[in-house]
């Protein structure tokens, strides 16, 4: 499935995802590198794609002619960053 990498909407695709196309749920940018399938923060210049120049901002629109929406699972939904915490302090909690 296709989902918005900031909101997890799904996204339709017909054909290519134009570079002023947004995500209906969120209005964020939807040809950007997080929604990449070649995006990977591990790779040099975070992409996949060895031919793909090199993008400043990851998350706005971009030129790049090697974008391909990728399939990235759904963000949790409902998970605030203090939420996130506590669930990794209390996983981590040392006992004893």
């Amino acid at each position: 499935m296709t989902v918005c990498h900031f909101c997890g909407a799904p996204v339709a695709i017909e054909g290519k995802i134009r570079r002023t196309e947004v995500c209906r749920g969120c209005g964020n940018d939807l040809h950007c590198c997080r929604n990449c399938r070649f995006y990977d923060p591990a790779a040099h210049n975070d992409c996949r794609e060895t031919q793909a120049e090199w993008v400043a901002r990851k998350d706005k629109a971009n030129f790049c002619d090697y974008f391909v929406f990728g399939d990235h699972p759904a963000p949790p939904s409902g998970s605030s960053p203090e939420e996130v915490r506590k669930k990794m302090d209390d996983l981590f909690k040392k006992t004893g």
